[in-house]
């Protein structure tokens, strides 16, 4: 008899133990299928940001959001991961940089923080496209993923972090899926990068917006807009971080939930405004539909595990009235954002860290509006929320600054114009010829050769440039600015590629000019 008992205590010591190690695959098999979903979200924010800029610069914005994975990867691995979950002290982690006595049980923790750390980078990259030093874009994708972001992350979610540890009576910072952590801290990024750098030239005239530098194709936009929208759902539902113990599904499933109901009413809400005429001309606009979702679903992030269905509504449609505003208000103040990273990310990212506490279930200040636990829960949200900002943007000022100070954090004003595929990639996003659409006897074409030197063309006096020793008539524009006399800053005796606008026929001087104004129009 005690041999059978004790043959049975220990098959249910191997069961338990088969048990619990089940529980654990299972949670990081969630974990790392949830992670693997905010990855794709890298795709969604390339197909926006590259529908949102001119086709000239198409291939340079791709490119930086291929390095907010790579370069993020390897930031997040050397010390992103220490400073934000590597113990230390309430401000900040000290252990695991390069994994150094690293548990391979934190792999699918370490890939989950990774891939929001490159979501806050990512949003930074938005505002300031079209016109800054890839240099420069390396060196703050670096530092926002593997510092700026990391250091509130350990605040906010790291056990000893001094605002998920409150101020006692059970008060704490809370913010589920980084409204504040993830979008606060991009979008205060994007908007001091955004006013350092200055606005791209040609976008304000006497103070007032241009809207001739709209994006080149809308259907990228809506396509990236629909996968951040489907990435949202693991951004948010993934942050319970577990699926294996009772209540975990329901976590889950109320927080997808949620996120559907606050997209859809802060599209709904800022689609209406826009018809109405309140912001812009009365139009049932697409792109504004888009990121009224996007900030609804920003927004939802902090408390979609913990409010009623009501509640996300509510939060949905305020989240449609900020972005509205917010987006108004930055292009009010001369500052250019090509896609409304600020309206989106930091504007609902401050309305979700606040509207958390005010509408969560049980607890919040709906509920409770004359217990004092519940508004110090508001008032500590806040106090995070000017702590996430504050450090963001005085890091950023640093950042940008010097970066400016030291004459690389803005490309030359001839780049600008002139597009950054060609002059700093070598690669065009489409086929040259495609420029020359409609441009009647002118055409395009590529020309990567030698460059021999230039000289002035009896024609029609404008520069000519020498390559494979053949003569062609180089349009160039009558600002000084486009005035192309010197060769692509680099070797003066070859160019990698170099875009050449070559006119086929001159048929005479009104011909001519009636090119040039196309020019200008193209440009």
């Amino acid at each position: 008899m005690d041999t059978n008992m004790t043959v049975l205590g220990i098959e249910l010591e191997s069961v338990s133990a088969n048990l619990s190690a089940l529980q654990i695959n299972a949670d990081q098999f969630f974990l790392l299928v949830m992670a693997c979903l905010v990855f794709f979200m890298q795709c969604g924010f390339a197909f926006l940001e590259a529908g949102s800029v001119r086709s000239k610069n198409t291939t340079n914005i791709l490119i930086k959001n291929v390095l907010d994975v790579w370069l993020g990867a390897f930031a997040y691995w050397a010390m992103g991961y220490a400073f934000a979950f590597g113990g230390g002290n309430a401000f900040i982690g000290y252990r695991h940089f390069f994994f150094e006595g690293f548990s391979r049980s934190l792999m699918s923790h370490w890939f989950f923080h990774f891939v929001f750390a490159a979501t806050a980078a990512t949003i930074v990259s938005g505002a300031m496209a079209e016109r800054t030093e890839f240099a420069a874009y390396l060196i703050y994708s670096f530092l926002i993923t593997g510092f700026v972001y990391p250091v509130v992350s350990h605040w906010a979610w790291a056990d000893n972090g001094w605002l998920l540890v409150g101020p006692g009576n059970g008060i704490s910072y809370q913010d589920f899926a980084g409204s504040g952590v993830v979008h606060v801290v991009g979008g205060m990024a994007a908007l001091v990068g955004a006013v350092i750098l200055g606005p791209r030239i040609g976008r304000f005239e006497n103070g007032k917006p241009v809207t001739g530098l709209s994006g080149h194709t809308v259907p990228l936009v809506a396509l990236g807009g629909f996968i951040l929208m489907f990435g949202f759902l693991a951004f948010n539902g993934g942050s319970q971080a577990s699926i294996s113990q009772p209540g975990d599904g329901y976590v889950v499933a109320i927080a997808i939930v949620n996120t559907v109901i606050s997209g859809s009413l802060a599209a709904l809400t800022s689609l209406t405004i826009r018809r109405m005429g309140l912001s812009g001309g009365g139009q049932w606009s697409l792109l504004t539909t888009i990121n009224g979702a996007l900030t609804g679903m920003v927004a939802i992030c902090a408390g979609c595990c913990c409010v009623y269905a009501w509640g996300a509504a509510i939060i949905g449609v305020l989240s449609g009235i900020i972005y509205i505003v917010v987006s108004w208000l930055v292009l009010k103040a001369g500052i250019d954002d090509p896609l409304d990273a600020v309206a989106v990310h930091m504007g609902g990212g401050v309305w979700g860290v606040l509207s958390a506490p005010i509408l969560a279930v049980d607890t919040g200040i709906v509920f409770n509006i004359s217990s004092p636990l519940s508004w110090e829960a508001l008032g500590w949200n806040f106090a995070g929320l000017a702590a996430i900002m504050g450090w963001t943007a005085i890091i950023s000022i640093l950042l940008f600054g010097v970066m400016k100070f030291a004459g690389i954090l803005r490309v030359e004003a001839t780049l600008e114009l002139k597009g950054l595929d060609i002059p700093k990639h070598g690669e065009p996003a489409y086929p040259i010829e495609s420029y020359g659409h409609g441009w009647g006897s002118m055409g395009m074409t590529l020309l990567t050769a030698p460059v021999n030197g230039t000289e002035t063309s009896p024609v029609s006096g404008v520069e000519t440039v020498r390559m494979n020793g053949i003569d062609n008539q180089a349009l160039v524009m009558d600002h000084p600015t486009l005035r192309e006399t010197t060769p692509v800053k680099g070797s003066p005796k070859t160019c990698r590629s170099i875009g050449v606008m070559v006119n086929m026929e001159v048929e005479n001087a009104t011909d001519q000019l009636e090119v040039d104004e196309t020019v200008s129009t193209f440009m």
